[in-house]
């Protein structure tokens, strides 16, 4: 194989993250490097052995990184619960775990790819709200013990209308809110009114919906701040996706996980067909410095390889720091955790109308229990999703505070789950990772999205560090793909060739 550096590139690109992993999909002359030795930078799945490594790698500060702050823990049970754990590749966990709703961009931009053909996608069923105050008396779901403090968030206005622990006053209020809230031309008249109020005034003011219906739909929002300080103009459009998103696909469901490791799956099957279609992977690739202007670059490899090329792309966590803007917020880090259970959980995972699929994920919240603290957001997998054994099933955990504060929280809600869900034998935590990963959003609206792209170097955003896909990760790429390539319309399209070549390599 002939030296990268007698190679003159069209597009050298940083990190297998899922930004990345989209862009390498041009058709250029393409050199796709990653710091590390595994694909999907800050989305990968990881084995238990990886996360041993990763979790050494991240604490001796080998590298800037979204995570910090990370910790392995074993069961410490009497019966030595630890012992069920099975081999390490029997797991594949995930650091940045995303739902995608069904009206995401995301699933038809695969689609005229063609890259969804590697693809499995698994229905996200029930949505929980934990209920923490002993005096409510809620009846509870089908298949819960009565003892349960888990109320069945209503997620459509069918669901409303079934549900019997609804009294029918604020059945009213809320289906007054449901029909405006599913419909864009209404929703843009309230927003113009509302939008910079919080979205509690919002429904107490405008609707009169009571306090615990008032957290189920803030808990549709998937909102990281307190109802008191999540505005109208970031919950409505929220509830709007959820509301449209059920049924597309089918009844019972409104959002999708990947199979096999969530978002790292869509990114090792975009860089399996950027190698087919003539791409250059190399792993463990750190670059060292930029230097050139226009579209003749030269990149410095760590190793003091260089490289030439016209174009290179990346998240700034992949490429060199640009001056002055080597400083990071210590502040901005929120807690997460990963916790392989050595239960199936299954009554988490009930089908949820006649002729739905069986679901393999669930949404567990938590609601902010004081005005400074916000809620907990814990995505449940079940063994379907193919991320553990059978019998076992996977929760991700997470909360917007410094991790110090926030990992208490988060190991106290994870008890009180295992606690009411009344499985025999009782559920235990088999192995756990804590760590804290940089928030990140992608501020500007749809219509002004855009990559920085200066001298050839296009520095893309990281994924959204949210619960759900926000689809401008898309735009940006899009932007990023038309200078390159120069194409004003073949964002994200194979040729023939390249997608008969990849069937065949599968």
């Amino acid at each position: 194989m002939e030296s990268l550096s007698e190679t003159v590139w069209d597009i050298v690109i940083s990190g297998t993250g899922l930004p990345q992993s989209l862009l390498a999909l041009s058709g250029k002359k393409l050199l796709h490097l990653d710091k590390n030795d595994y694909y999907g930078g800050p989305e990968a799945a990881l084995s238990l052995q990886d996360a041993e490594a990763w979790v050494k790698a991240i604490n001796q500060g080998n590298g800037r990184s979204i995570f910090r702050d990370a910790r392995l823990e074993l069961c410490e049970r009497d019966d030595d619960c630890s012992s069920k754990l099975s081999f390490s590749r029997a797991y594949s966990l995930s650091l940045s775990p995303q739902l995608i709703y069904t009206r995401s961009l995301l699933l038809p931009t695969l689609v005229a790819s063609k890259v969804y053909r590697q693809l499995e996608f698994l229905a996200v069923g029930s949505w929980w709200l934990y209920d923490a105050d002993e005096k409510n008396d809620l009846s509870i779901s089908k298949g819960l013990a009565k003892s349960t403090r888990l109320r069945k968030i209503p997620g459509s206005r069918e669901d409303v209308f079934a549900d019997r622990t609804i009294d029918p006053k604020s059945k009213r209020s809320l289906m007054s809110f449901l029909r405006p809230a599913a419909d864009p031309t209404a929703q843009s008249s309230l927003l113009g009114e509302w939008g910079d109020k919080s979205f509690q005034e919002f429904l107490t003011s405008n609707y009169g919906i009571p306090q615990y219906l008032q957290a189920a739909l803030h808990a549709l929002t998937l909102s990281p701040q307190p109802p008191s300080e999540t505005l109208t103009s970031y919950a409505l459009p929220r509830i709007n996706r959820h509301l449209t998103s059920v049924g597309l696909f089918g009844p019972g469901f409104g959002a999708v996980i990947p199979k096999w490791g969530g978002i790292a799956e869509v990114t090792q099957v975009a860089c399996r067909a950027g190698a087919v279609g003539g791409g250059v992977y190399v792993l463990d690739k750190t670059i060292k410095e930029i230097s050139g202007i226009g579209e003749s670059l030269t990149v410095k490899l760590q190793d003091e390889q260089i490289i030439r090329t016209s174009w290179i792309a990346g998240c700034d966590f992949d490429l060199p720091t640009p001056p002055g803007n080597s400083s990071e917020n210590d502040d901005d880090h929120s807690a997460r955790m990963i916790a392989i259970i050595s239960s199936p959980l299954s009554k988490l995972f009930p089908i949820t109308t006649e002729g739905a699929p069986l679901p393999a994920g669930a949404v567990v919240v938590y609601p902010a229990q004081s005005p400074e603290n916000p809620p907990a957001y814990l995505l449940v997998h079940s063994s379907e999703a193919g991320e553990c054994p059978i019998g076992q099933s996977v929760v991700y955990c997470s909360i917007a505070l410094p991790p110090q504060k926030g990992h208490k929280i988060l190991t106290t809600v994870l008890g009180q789950l295992l606690a009411v869900v009344e499985e025999t034998p009782r559920p235990a935590v088999l192995w756990s990772l804590r760590y804290s990963q940089r928030e990140s959003t992608i501020v500007k609206p749809v219509n002004d999205a855009g990559s920085q792209i200066s001298g050839g170097v296009i520095r893309l955003p990281q994924l959204s560090s949210n619960l759900a896909f926000d689809d401008s990760i898309l735009h940006h790429v899009r932007q990023a793909w038309q200078r390159v390539t120069k194409d004003e319309e073949g964002f994200m399209q194979f040729s023939d060739r390249q997608d008969d070549a990849y069937d065949d390599d599968d």
